[in-house]
C-alpha cells in the first residue's frame, strides 16, 4: 500500500474516531435531564458529571502532547479506543452519581486522546494544506453531534431509555478500533523540534494569548451546547433539533472553510465568529418557540470556525510549539469548560429557585431560568469580540511573510 493510500485510510480512521468522540457530547447533553430524574441529581451534581468529560479531555491531551513524539499517534489512538470502550460500558451499568462521574471521566480521557493523536498527525501528513485538512477533520465533531442529537431525540421520543442511547456510541468506537488494529500508519518524518524545544516555545506571548482565547471560545461553544436541554427544554422548540441544526451548519461550514479563511484571513474569521456568537446567544435569551431556530442559526455561524481556526493559528503562527502546542491548547479549552460546567449548573439551580420564588407556572420557571443562564453565557463572546479585534490589529502589523496562514488554504 503506497504512502498516499495509507494517509487517506488513517485520515478516515481519525474522522470515525472523532465521530465517536462528538456523539458522546450530543448524547450526554440529551440525557442529562433524564439522568437527574432517574438518580435524583441536582443541576450542580450534573454539572460535576459533565465536568469530568471536560477534565479527562485536557489531561489526555496534555499527556498525549508530551508523549506524541516518543510513542506516535497510533498508540495514543489505541489508548483512546480502550478508554472509550471501558467508559461507555461503565456508563451503561452505572448505578448513581459516582459511577457516572468515573465513567464520564474515562470517556473524556478517550476524547482527549483522539485529539492528541489525530491533530498533529493530520498537521504533519498534510504539511502543505494544514488548515484546510484540520477543518475537514473537525467536520466530524459537529457531524457526530448531529448524529448523536438525532439519535437522542428519536430514542427519547420513543421512550427507549438513556442506556440504549449511550450504547449507540459503541458502533463508531468499534469501527475505528477495528480500523486501528488492521491499519499500518504512514511513516512520517522525524519531528523538526524535540519535545523539550516545543515546551520552551509554549511560553511565547502569542501562544499564551491564544491559549487564553481558546478557554473562552471553547466555553462559548461547548458550555452552551452541553446544557441545551436544560436551558431550552421548555422553550417551545426541541433542544435536540436545535443542537442538530447548530452542528449541521458547523459541519458544512468547516468542510468549506478553506476559501472563507483565505478571503477573510484567520483573525478576521475569529472576529466574525465572536460577533455572531454574541448575537446568537443574545437572541436565544430573548426569543422562544420557532424563532429559537433562527437564533440557533446565528449562533452556529458564530461557533463554526472557533476550534479549528484556533488550532490553525497555533500550527501556523507558533509552529515551533509542534504537536505539544496543538495538544496543550485543546486541553486548555476543554479544561476551562470542565471548570465552568458546575458553575453553569449552579446558575441553573439559582435561576430556577429565583423564578419559583415569584410563583410562576412551572413552564415559565424553566423558560426564565434558561434565559437567565444565557444572559450569563453572553459575557464570553462579548469579551472575545474585543479580544479578537485586538488580535486582528496585532497580526495586521506583523510582517506579511511570517507564517501567513492564508498560504495554507488552497
Amino acid at each position: 500500500m503506497n504512502q498516499d493510500t495509507l494517509i487517506k485510510k488513517v485520515f478516515i480512521l481519525s474522522c470515525v474516531a472523532l465521530t465517536a468522540t462528538s456523539m458522546t457530547f450530543a448524547i450526554r447533553a440529551g440525557i442529562l435531564v433524564e439522568l437527574g430524574q432517574t438518580y435524583g441529581l441536582s443541576a450542580t451534581q450534573l454539572g460535576w458529571i459533565n465536568a469530568m468529560a471536560f477534565l479527562g479531555f485536557p489531561l489526555a491531551t496534555m499527556f498525549g502532547g508530551f508523549l506524541y513524539n516518543a510513542f506516535g499517534a497510533k498508540k495514543l489512538i489505541a489508548a483512546a479506543f480502550f478508554c472509550h470502550l471501558g467508559g461507555l460500558l461503565l456508563t451503561i451499568s452505572a448505578e448513581g452519581f459516582w459511577g457516572l462521574l468515573i465513567s464520564t471521566f474515562l470517556i473524556g480521557f478517550a476524547n482527549g486522546a483522539v485529539e492528541a493523536g489525530c491533530n498533529p498527525l493530520i498537521a504533519e501528513t498534510y504539511k502543505d494544506n494544514k488548515t484546510t485538512m484540520l477543518n475537514k477533520f473537525h467536520v466530524w465533531f459537529p457531524g457526530g453531534i448531529v448524529i448523536g442529537a438525532l439519535i437522542s431525540n428519536w430514542f427519547t421520543s420513543m421512550s427507549l431509555g438513556w442506556q440504549l442511547q449511550v450504547a449507540t456510541i459503541l458502533v463508531p468506537a468499534l469501527i475505528y478500533g477495528y480500523m486501528l488494529f488492521t491499519s499500518e500508519f504512514p511513516k512520517l518524518d522525524e519531528q523538526a523540534h524535540s519535545t523539550s524545544h516545543n515546551l520552551k516555545n509554549l511560553f511565547s506571548p502569542l501562544y499564551l494569548f491564544l491559549v487564553i482565547c481558546m478557554t473562552l471560545t471553547a466555553t462559548t461553544e461547548l458550555g452552551t451546547q452541553q446544557w441545551i436541554q436544560g436551558i431550552l427544554g421548555a422553550s417551545g422548540a426541541s433542544p435536540m433539533l436545535i443542537l442538530a441544526l447548530i452542528t449541521g451548519i458547523m459541519a458544512v461550514g468547516r468542510y468549506y472553510a478553506g476559501p472563507i479563511v483565505h478571503r477573510l484571513n484567520p483573525s478576521g474569521v475569529l472576529v466574525f465568529s465572536a460577533v455572531f456568537s454574541t448575537l446568537g446567544i443574545y437572541l436565544m435569551s430573548i426569543v422562544s418557540g420557532p424563532l429559537l431556530y433562527a437564533a440557533a442559526i446565528c449562533f452556529a455561524l458564530g461557533v463554526t470556525y472557533f476550534w479549528p481556526t484556533m488550532l490553525g493559528c497555533v500550527s501556523e503562527y507558533t509552529p515551533n510549539t509542534g504537536a505539544l502546542g496543538l495538544s496543550m491548547i485543546g486541553g486548555a479549552g476543554m479544561f476551562a469548560v470542565s471548570m465552568w460546567n458546575p458553575v453553569i449548573g449552579g446558575w441553573i439551580d439559582e435561576a430556577t429557585a429565583s423564578a419559583k420564588s415569584l410563583n410562576l407556572p412551572e413552564n415559565e420557571v424553566q423558560i426564565a431560568a434558561g434565559q437567565a443562564v444565557l444572559e450569563n453565557l453572553l459575557v464570553f463572546p462579548v469579551v472575545l469580540t474585543v479580544t479578537f479585534v485586538g488580535l486582528y490589529w496585532y497580526l495586521s502589523k506583523r510582517a506579511p511573510n511570517k507564517h501567513d496562514l492564508q498560504r495554507e488554504v488552497h
